[in-house]
């Protein structure tokens, strides 16, 4: 029986439930491993991100057959999603049988991007497949930037919406990609989510959730915020188990791979109970 649950369905879950449910990125066998076994103890849903980090390191075909291959030998109720595709690599994972997708096309000009990303919405639904987009842009931690100009407008996300069709809207609010340890970073704009929410009426979608208190966490689910993407928090965390078995000295790579996995389940698991989807799997498979 196959343990992949519907994506709409975990997001209508999750809103109707008043939780979120959280995307990771997988970075080799090792970390994926971890997200799908932290998902079975947690009993949790999880989205399964192929993102960029793992396409320049092996493609989309190899990272999904990774990702599957681990997958169904767990018990894990999951969604292997592709996040922040190009036009070419949304295509591929249509073909790959990826079953959500993310179309970044915020690159773009406003008009251009809904006119692609409209096309996009057209194909993927052809085959069942919601399709997350991004609207406002999103700088790295650390850089200096007017976030009147990286906002995500309410009244373009409104017609961005309708336009184009989408599922869920990953927008910006004033969260960064990536961490820096000892920065300080500044809080999130809670009211321009609500905003957004009441003039898009979709589900919303924070990326760069690491980092995030959790006041923030737990006002952006109250706000319309049912799924977010971490990345930073649990890279760390697997690094920390790296670094922590290689100071002991020459030690086996297996060794200290095993560490970082062990950290990154944990890691992972307090994600899932901070966004409320924790014991929430069955739901996923009900469905």
């Amino acid at each position: 029986m196959t343990k992949q649950a519907d994506p709409r369905q975990l997001i209508e879950d999750a809103r109707r439930g008043g939780y979120a449910v959280g995307a990771y990125n997988m970075h080799n066998e090792e970390t994926t491993e971890a997200l799908v076994w932290a998902a079975e103890r947690a009993d949790s849903p999880v989205f399964l991100q192929v993102g960029r980090a793992i396409i320049p390191h092996m493609g989309v075909a190899r990272a999904f057959e990774m990702t599957r291959r681990v997958a169904e030998r767990s018990n894990a109720r999951y969604v292997i999603h592709l996040d922040h595709g190009s036009w070419d690599e949304v295509m591929e994972a249509i073909r790959l049988g990826f079953t959500s997708v993310m179309y970044d096309g915020a690159h773009l000009p406003f008009e251009e991007n809904i006119a692609t990303t409209r096309k996009v919405v057209e194909i993927a639904h052809a085959f069942g497949i919601p399709v997350e987009a991004e609207l406002g842009k999103i700088p790295d931690a650390g850089e200096n930037v007017d976030w009147d100009d990286y906002y995500t407008d309410v009244e373009e996300a409104r017609r961005f919406v309708a336009e184009t069709g989408v599922d869920y809207l990953a927008i910006s609010v004033g969260i960064v990609h990536g961490v820096i340890p000892g920065l300080p970073e500044k809080p999130i704009n809670i009211q321009r989510i609500r905003e957004i929410k009441a003039a898009t009426g979709i589900p919303l979608v924070l990326h760069g959730a690491s980092g995030l208190t959790d006041r923030e966490v737990q006002e952006a689910k109250a706000a319309g915020v049912h799924k977010f993407n971490a990345d930073t928090d649990l890279r760390h965390a697997f690094r920390a188990g790296l670094e922590s078995v290689f100071a002991q000295g020459d030690r086996q790579l297996e060794d200290a791979m095993a560490e970082g996995r062990a950290r990154m389940i944990e890691a992972a698991i307090d994600k899932m109970r901070q966004y409320g989807c924790a014991g929430k799997a069955a739901r996923a498979l009900a469905a």
